[in-house]
């Protein structure tokens, strides 16, 4: 649950009741000393005081938060902001102040405002932004009392702003993010594809979202081999394709939204080395994105209507489960030769992408953790994206740019099949060499999205070393701002 937040016009008054205040002051052009005299903040002598102490200028706190007390007893940080930098780098620079913070276990914080009212408004929105989804905690297990586990922070109090509008988009995205992040740290056991379902199930009631859901003997029957092939290794039989709904009024455009739920990956027959099956409980990523982005949709009420597609499972090793060399045949007739069975993602999200494509969305996006290849081109700053429509990958690079959710487009020609072709059957699944595999996967993929205008995205940014952009947890939820910035570009295609 996200804080409260309470707002206040007013700059902050000193002296003031709190114990934690993060102060975000603009940074003037070729700033200077002289900077600290344009300016009365909040907690000002007490940061020139920290900076004279430690001989350190104004202008290197472009990149470096300050942190100290005042004589009131309150913990308080100065982030500088430039308005010039990518939104990435401004989340980045709030994120870093807040955690100064945050490292005190605040059950309040304060957000005091400064600049022109553009930046202000830009300012507040960052702050309220950082301090809602870094100030709630993700599921932890652990029972140690000598080191408890950080609370959640309860009250924001925003000073030096105030816009009873202007927040809701903010608080949809927070609490999509946060929904994601708290799918993906649960535990295998605690998020088997049975538990999923029913969570998932529970929402969409909560929520007001159309469930549907094919389990494997549904699947089977209906011919959806490339799915079942990945499910069939597990006991139970738990897996299933989910669909959840959401029509409005006056829309004019449908997207699907299609997600990887890869329960736990051992690798199957081919499985992983310790090294690299460990955290495999997060494969899973793709489809908390999806349910993320249609959370935030839904409480935002983004005028666009929204199929959403989970492909939920776990790839085991067992005697049912699928091999190399086996030839099975996907739900839309191409028969697939099997290279790899830890090539599971691709074979799920095949026929859930042949599913979603039946109801002729406008635009269809995947979200998958589905290639170690995207990291190594990448590292886990950026996330890769694909697209059979050049007009969508630009709109998709747009929008990471203004969520602060970075994203680069891959080539995905023709001439790339030649790695695909097999003497067996009509496409293979994957090659044993791995060279370029995020773009092979990308047009293993497109075989199973017909016409339809497609984007793909490989979320190698899913998880990075204390966080990413506005989110300090290594688990970083990325892909639900930028997914609600795409789908008002869409929505707003049909004005």
């Amino acid at each position: 649950m996200l804080a409260t937040l309470t707002q206040n016009a007013s700059p902050i008054s000193q002296p003031i009741k709190a114990t934690h205040i993060l102060v975000v002051l603009p940074k003037l052009e070729g700033v200077s000393d002289k900077y600290l005299d344009k300016f009365d903040f909040m907690g000002k002598n007490a940061l020139q005081s920290l900076l004279s102490r430690r001989r350190m200028r104004l202008r290197e706190m472009d990149d470096t938060p300050a942190v100290a007390n005042l004589d009131s007893g309150a913990l308080c940080a100065w982030v500088m902001v430039d308005s010039g930098k990518s939104l990435f780098g401004q989340q980045t620079s709030v994120r870093k102040g807040l955690q100064l913070l945050l490292e005190e276990n605040p059950i309040e914080m304060h957000l005091a405002i400064y600049g022109n009212p553009d930046e202000k408004r830009a300012f507040a929105e960052l702050a309220v932004y950082a301090a809602w989804i870094n100030g709630c905690v993700l599921p932890s297990r652990k029972t140690s009392r000598k080191k408890p586990g950080r609370k959640p922070l309860a009250r924001i109090v925003l000073h030096g702003y105030k816009d009873a509008d202007n927040f809701a988009l903010t608080q949809a995205k927070a609490e999509g993010n946060l929904l994601t992040r708290e799918l993906t740290v649960l535990p295998p056991n605690e998020l088997t594809p049975g538990l999923y379902r029913r969570h998932i199930k529970k929402l969409a009631a909560d929520e007001g979202w159309k469930y549907q859901e094919f389990d494997v003997k549904a699947l089977r029957k209906m011919g959806a081999g490339a799915f079942v092939a990945v499910a069939q290794g597990s006991d139970p039989e738990d897996a299933a394709i989910v669909h959840l709904q959401r029509r409005i009024k006056r829309a004019h455009k449908t997207v699907a939204l299609v997600g990887k739920g890869i329960c736990f990956d051992t690798g199957g027959h081919n499985l992983k080395p310790p090294r690299y099956m460990h955290g495999m409980h997060e494969d899973m990523n793709g489809s908390a994105v999806a349910l993320g982005i249609l959370l935030a949709a839904t409480r935002v009420n983004l005028p666009v209507n929204i199929d959403c597609w989970l492909a939920i499972a776990q790839n085991h090793i067992s005697p049912r489960a699928y091999k190399q060399n086996d030839v099975i045949t996907a739900l839309d007739g191409t028969t697939i030769e099997i290279i790899h069975t830890d090539a599971e993602g691709r074979m799920v999200l095949a026929d859930t992408l042949s599913l979603a494509g039946r109801h002729k969305p406008d635009v269809m996006i995947d979200f998958a953790t589905l290639t170690g290849s995207m990291h190594v081109a990448l590292g886990s700053r950026y996330s890769g994206i694909f697209s059979n429509r050049e007009e969508l990958a630009q709109k998709a690079l747009a929008a990471g740019k203004a969520s602060g959710e970075r994203t680069w487009a891959f080539p995905m020609d023709a001439d790339y099949d030649a790695e695909l072709e097999s003497k067996i059957a009509d496409i293979k699944q994957c090659t044993l060499e791995g060279e370029a595999d995020h773009i092979i996967a990308a047009r293993f993929l497109s075989r199973f999205v017909g016409d339809v205008s497609w984007l793909h995205m490989d979320l190698s940014a899913s998880s990075n070393k204390d966080g990413l952009g506005a989110v300090g947890s290594d688990v970083t939820g990325f892909g639900v701002a930028w997914g609600i910035e795409m789908l008002s570009r869409v929505a707003r295609i049909s004005e």
